[in-house]
């Protein structure tokens, strides 16, 4: 049924189009014309070339029929999930904000005095803000490769939520501090208890470091299969270069697992 009748409408004749219905409504009619204007044939084609109105968007393109090289077709990128994590004020939302290529969601919020004591940014730092549940960002590595990154907060009192952010992650960045390296000890204690792959980024504070990366490799007691890199977190290029690495560990990681 595609109409309803009410009672005070006329009784439809037998073999005559009902005046709620589609048919009524919708049908073209076959007598004459009932006062509407009538709708102007397509003139027929020319052999004359169609410009192009200025401003006008380009004709639709399925992804089927999408050229080559546009973006538009083939699968999506894989989504691969990876954990920026560290001790409290090494640069993880730094790094995020910098590789991201949407705006980072961040959860910063206001060092109060409350925290004296026991947020300690280091000596001749002017950190005013602190992550207090995590930090997002992605980027597109290449058509079949994209980064989820998830930045963990720094303090212990946050830590409940390292477990949900590093669930379902293939790798991880574990930064550091080469002036605090205490800081950054339940990190990579963290990822070797659960068995995540992980790379040591030592993030070079003002171009430098105060350790060379044998010394750090020594303190940290991490072995030889463990990479430890140097990298600038405020440098696109540089963040990209160390979660190059965090993929490459990971997929020999899986590569090994699949041969055993």
């Amino acid at each position: 049924m595609d109409y309803v009748r009410s009672p005070e409408w006329p009784v439809t004749p037998p073999g005559g189009l009902v005046a709620n219905g589609a048919p009524g409504r919708y049908a073209t009619p076959s007598g004459p014309a009932t006062g509407r204007a009538a709708l102007p044939s397509p003139e027929p084609p020319t052999d004359r070339a169609v410009l192009p109105v200025p401003g006008a968007p380009p004709p639709y393109r399925s992804a089927a029929t999408a050229a080559p090289g546009t973006g538009r077709s083939g699968p999506p990128p894989i989504p691969v999930k990876i954990v920026v994590a560290g001790g409290f004020g090494v640069g993880k939302t730094t790094t995020v904000g910098a590789i991201s290529e949407i705006v980072p969601l961040t959860t910063e919020a206001e060092m109060t005095s409350a925290g004296i004591g026991v947020d300690d940014p280091g000596i001749g730092s002017d950190k005013t803000t602190t992550t207090v549940a995590m930090d997002f960002g992605c980027v597109t590595i290449d058509r079949s490769l994209k980064l989820y990154l998830f930045g963990t907060p720094g303090q212990a009192r946050f830590g409940f939520m390292w477990d949900d952010l590093a669930r379902g992650a293939l790798g991880a960045l574990v930064v550091v501090d080469s002036g605090r390296l205490d800081d950054c000890y339940p990190a990579i204690d963290y990822f070797e208890r659960a068995g995540l792959p992980f790379v040591v980024g030592v993030n070079a504070f003002n171009g430098r470091l105060e350790h060379d990366l044998d010394s750090i490799r020594w303190a940290l007691a991490i072995g030889d299969q463990v990479p430890l890199v140097q990298f600038d977190a405020r440098d696109r290029l540089s963040v990209r270069d160390a979660l190059l690495v965090v993929l490459d560990r990971a997929l020999d990681r899986a590569t090994r697992d699949t041969r055993a």
